[in-house]
């Protein structure tokens, strides 16, 4: 048996699977890990590979049947998988900065590796999910969470750019200032750029600018008494879900934000489809039918033949970043031969 596995390397835990080629997981559920990144490369490789030898064992299958590793970690990196210089998110530890972790990675376990970032990978996901690897389609996701990752599909190929960097998406700026209710605010994203996509669309924007933006117009709301704002944004989505007008208010903003931008793509790629992931939609299915329809209300006029270019929720959140990156292991595979 030729297989290849996904490995989603996250600040605090390691995310796997395993891909056959007829496209079939062999794992369908979350198969976990400790990460421990903090730690540094050298323990969190070893980390890496242990975890891959459980997941092989619970998919009865050995390390010898996989050909190919596929690795997503969360950015700044290169298209080859080299750490930036200031070290990526969630890797604290001094040693990461300007690591090839890709490289390390593959000399570890003793074969090829291949390298994508955890937004590219979760979009890579989405969009086999929806057409199949073969399918010469383009889509763009959005994946909202503590920042805001996403990545850009055109013709089955996820695009990466000169460096690496390609559908960076948080960082797009949108003209935030048409949208209704946000006047007098500023929002800042913790890249330094004002009125990006990320500055409005992530739960750090919630803490840092919707919520106190949006007290102020509730003073005696429930959240302003907590005297946490970390605590207190994390409380938005439940309260939101239950009716709470302000926490609607700040996910209205959140919504129409997404539908500025996606006009952006639409105008741009032209897409056959949109997707939108993460904690924002890991919701009951009434609140997440409101948000999409509140994307929708947030686009500006479509042409009409555009109009009917369809938002999907991302499938297999929890695992998709594990997933893309084995579909990106299984390309590699295929055009190198291996597989």
């Amino acid at each position: 048996m030729q297989i290849v596995a996904g490995v989603d390397l996250g600040g605090t835990a390691v995310n796997y699977t395993l891909l056959n080629r007829k496209e079939d997981f062999l794992i369908e559920e979350l198969c976990e890990y400790p990460a421990l990144s903090r730690e540094g490369p050298d323990v969190c490789l070893k980390q890496i590979a242990d975890g891959l030898d459980m997941a092989v064992k619970q998919a009865a299958v050995t390390l010898g049947d996989i050909a190919v590793v596929g690795l997503d970690t969360p950015g700044p990196a290169s298209a080859t998988g080299v750490l930036s210089s200031r070290g990526s998110t969630n890797f604290v530890h001094a040693a990461w900065a300007g690591f090839d972790i890709r490289e390390a990675l593959a000399k570890r376990l003793g074969k090829p590796v291949t390298y994508i970032n955890d937004g590219n990978a979760a979009a890579l996901w989405g969009h086999f999910k929806l057409f199949g690897a073969a399918a010469r389609t383009s889509s763009v996701s959005a994946i909202v969470g503590t920042g805001l990752g996403g990545g850009i599909i055109v013709n089955g190929t996820v695009i990466k750019g000169r460096k690496g960097f390609g559908g960076e998406l948080g960082h797009v700026l949108i003209p935030y200032r048409n949208i209704q209710g946000v006047d007098g605010m500023f929002p800042l994203c913790n890249c330094g750029r004002p009125g990006d996509l990320e500055s409005l669309c992530s739960l750090t924007a919630i803490e840092r600018t919707l919520l106190p933006h949006f007290l102020k117009q509730y003073p005696d709301h429930e959240l302003g008494g907590l005297g946490d704002l970390r605590k207190a944004a994390k409380l938005v989505r439940s309260l939101a879900e239950s009716g709470d007008p302000m926490c609607r208010e700040i996910f209205r903003v959140q919504a129409h934000a997404l539908g500025v931008f996606f006009d952006e793509m639409i105008n741009t790629f032209d897409p056959d489809a949109l997707i939108v992931g993460g904690g924002v939609v890991e919701v009951k299915p009434e609140f997440q039918r409101w948000f999409l329809n509140e994307i929708r209300a947030g686009m500006p006029p479509q042409r009409q033949e555009q109009a009917d270019i369809p938002i999907h929720i991302m499938p297999n959140g929890d695992t998709a970043g594990a997933r893309g990156a084995a579909i990106e292991a299984l390309n590699f595979g295929r055009s190198s031969g291996l597989l």
